[in-house]
């Protein structure tokens, strides 16, 4: 899907757990995410370090939006 859309000239940001897997369906742009069961939160944190951590990550997406990419490229 992620191909498609970008195929289709809208830029796409893939955020994942499993780096490998986003490379290999073709993802051009990739933020890596937390783990598996909560990819975009820890519930393990308190209220607010678990929304920096999410604004943080949502961040690097829109960055990722932001930049032209040849290649695959990881957002860290």
């Amino acid at each position: 899907m992620v191909k498609e859309i970008e195929r289709a000239g809208i830029p796409v940001v893939h955020m994942c757990t499993i780096v490998p897997i986003s490379m290999t369906v073709g993802a051009n742009r990739i933020v890596p995410t937390i783990a598996i069961p909560y990819p975009l939160g820890n519930p393990n944190l308190e209220a607010k370090e678990e929304k920096e951590l999410r604004k943080n990550l949502v961040e690097k997406a829109l960055r990722g939006l932001e930049t032209e990419v040849e290649s695959q490229t990881v957002f860290e």
